[in-house]
C-alpha cells in the first residue's frame, strides 16, 4: 500500500489503534506514528540539543527505541506522552555525552522550529512584520536555558496541555508551570532588550503598525501566564 493510501485510511485511526496494528505485525503503519509527530520530536530535541543534525538522530533513535519497547507501552499514559519522554531522554543523553566530551560547535542555526502567524492574507509590508516578528521569537524561545525552552515547545508552540508537559518531561505540573512562567519573563526580556524601546529604529518602514505588533506579543504573552503561578 502506497504512503498517501496508508495515511488516507489512518486520519480516523486513534494512536493506541494504530500501535494496535503494529504490534498485530502491519510494519508499515508505524509510518503513520511517524508522519504524527516528526514535528513534535524535532522540536523538542531541537530545544535541548541545539543541533538540526543531532535532533535528526534523537528522532529516529525514539522512534526505533519505541517500536522496539511497543509491548511496554501500557497505556497509562497517551501514547504521543509517551513517545516524547522517549526523544525526551535520548536528547538529554545526548546531551549529557556532549557535555563530557565539549565540541565546538561551527554551524548556524538554520532549523525549522515555527511559530504560528495570523493565517488571512497579509499585504507586503505586514508580512514582512510577521516574518521579522517570527524570527525575534524563535531566536528568543532559543536563547532560553534548556530547561526552560523544553517546556516552552510544549507547552506554547506544541500546545500540549500543563499535565501532557509534566509527563513528557518528569516534572510536576506546578515545576511546570514555574518554569513556563519565567520562560515568558525571560523572552519579554529579551523582546524588550532588542525591539521594545527602538521598535522604530528596527522596524522603520513599519512606524505605528510595528508598535501595534510588539505591543500585541507582550498583551498575549502576558494572558498566558497563570496568575496563581509563582513569582520569581
Amino acid at each position: 500500500m502506497e504512503t498517501a493510501e496508508i495515511l488516507e485510511k489512518s486520519k480516523t485511526l486513534t494512536d493506541e489503534e494504530v500501535v494496535d496494528r503494529v504490534k498485530a505485525g502491519d510494519l508499515a503503519m508505524y509510518e503513520v506514528i511517524m508522519r504524527r509527530y516528526n514535528q513534535r520530536l524535532y522540536r523538542v530535541a531541537r530545544a535541548i540539543l541545539h543541533d538540526d543534525a543531532e535532533a535528526e538522530d534523537v528522532m529516529q533513535d525514539a522512534y526505533v527505541r519505541a517500536y522496539t519497547h511497543l509491548d511496554q507501552f501500557a497505556g497509562r499514559s497517551a501514547f504521543s506522552t509517551w513517545l516524547t519522554r522517549i526523544a525526551v531522554h535520548e536528547a538529554l543523553s545526548r546531551l549529557r555525552s556532549r557535555n563530557r566530551h565539549p565540541q565546538v560547535d561551527i554551524t548556524d542555526y538554520d532549523g525549522e522550529v515555527s511559530m504560528k502567524t495570523p493565517g488571512r492574507q497579509l499585504d507586503p509590508e505586514q508580512n514582512a512584520s510577521a516574518a521579522q516578528l517570527k524570527e525575534f521569537l524563535e531566536e528568543a524561545v532559543l536563547n532560553l536555558p534548556e530547561n526552560y525552552r523544553t517546556v516552552i515547545m510544549l507547552r506554547d508552540i506544541e500546545e500540549l496541555s500543563t499535565a501532557e508537559t509534566a509527563a513528557a518531561l518528569d516534572l510536576t505540573e506546578d515545576n511546570v508551570k514555574v518554569r513556563l512562567h519565567r520562560g515568558h519573563g525571560m523572552i519579554r526580556n529579551w523582546l524588550f532588550e532588542r525591539i521594545g524601546t527602538r521598535a522604530k529604529e528596527a522596524f522603520p518602514f513599519m512606524g505605528a503598525r510595528c508598535d501595534r505588533v510588539v505591543e500585541g506579543v507582550f498583551e498575549r504573552l502576558a494572558k498566558q501566564t497563570s496568575p496563581e503561578t509563582p513569582v520569581q
